[in-house]
């Protein structure tokens, strides 16, 4: 059976979004958003702030097993932390060769090392051997910095480590995130190791899901951007995948992704301080209007605001129901 996993996010996929996207359910798991590690050995508060599902067998409260991601340069600093996060038993821990963000690369982290095949193979070996054999490593990377020249030393380097399986984003760093995904690309990487490899990068729909396996040749897609503009989408994938034909229409997913925002501003309140909530919801709906126009509509309305008051009036005009008594937020 084809698997589905929901990807890490930085800024965007947090424990909240992974628990409102797993409800809607078709996932087989779900990447945090990366811990860095960077000289120190972090206290086990960091990761369960990263991820509360470790208080939880390290899953969504949908029973999405959840994978905590580690990003960082040094492979002895990197194997402690693991070994440190190995003590909460997460479903598993991903190794980050693929961040592309300017504040992780000045440090010589995330898709920065992807020029330096050797040093990435150290610091998967190292986490390997300092975590338990039971709890699986694996580790997503790009096809490279500026080019793919080196990305099949860099997949055959995390072999040779022992990792168990490997997400391609199939784009470069330089390339950040603008199309096309070179899923051809993937393939080629596919083709070098033996490793299980999991296809990343620009699925959209379901259209798009089914080019990337016939263009990949993978079997599992890892979905990220596509999964918060479309909640569903996972789900109608699986239909397909057994057969099914998923006729649901827009109108009725909207619906039914109306008591999810809710919860979602719900949890927010929890989670952040009263002055950033609305900026939360408003990224999500942002997102959500590439699909639905009633959060194009609702995205412009609440667009302005900067209350919960005033958010909490607005949602409840365009039927997001608020049914659950005030939260005593964050301060």
């Amino acid at each position: 059976m084809s698997k589905l996993l929901l990807a890490p996010m930085e800024g965007l996929a947090d424990c909240v979004l992974r628990d409102v996207l797993t409800q809607v359910g078709g996932y087989d798991g779900a990447v945090t958003e990366f811990v860095r590690v960077s000289g120190t050995l972090l206290p086990p508060r960091t990761y369960l702030r990263i991820c509360p599902e470790l208080a939880s067998a390290s899953r969504t409260p949908a029973g999405t097993p959840v994978i905590v991601q580690l990003l960082g340069s040094d492979p002895e600093c990197m194997a402690a932390n693991a070994a440190q996060l190995a003590l909460l038993a997460p479903a598993g821990i991903d190794l980050n060769f693929g961040c592309p963000a300017p504040t992780v690369n000045r440090h010589g982290g995330g898709a920065m090392l992807l020029d330096d095949p050797e040093r990435i193979g150290r610091i998967a070996r190292a986490v390997r051997q300092a975590v338990p054999v039971d709890i699986p490593v694996s580790a997503k990377m790009r096809l490279g910095v500026v080019h793919t020249g080196k990305a099949l030393d860099c997949a055959q380097a995390l072999e040779a480590a022992g990792v168990s399986s490997l997400v391609v984003h199939a784009r470069t760093k330089e390339e950040g995130y603008k199309p096309p995904a070179h899923w051809e690309w993937v393939a080629r990487i596919r083709e070098s190791i033996a490793l299980p490899v999991i296809a990343n990068g620009e699925v959209w729909t379901v259209e798009d899901y089914l080019r990337c396996r016939a263009v990949s040749g993978c079997d599992d897609v890892m979905i990220g951007r596509g999964a918060v503009a479309d909640p569903f989408l996972a789900r109608r994938i699986r239909a397909v995948n057994v057969g099914r034909i998923d006729d649901s229409s827009r109108a009725a997913e909207w619906s039914e992704l109306l008591p999810l925002l809710a919860e979602f501003w719900h949890q927010v309140q929890a989670r952040v301080v009263a002055r950033h909530a609305p900026g939360r919801l408003k990224l999500w709906l942002n997102s959500l209007r590439r699909r639905f126009i009633g959060a194009d509509a609702l995205y412009w309305a609440v667009r302005p605001l900067r209350s919960i008051d005033e958010m909490n009036r607005t949602l409840a005009q365009h039927g997001v129901l608020l049914s659950r008594a005030p939260l005593a937020h964050v301060e």
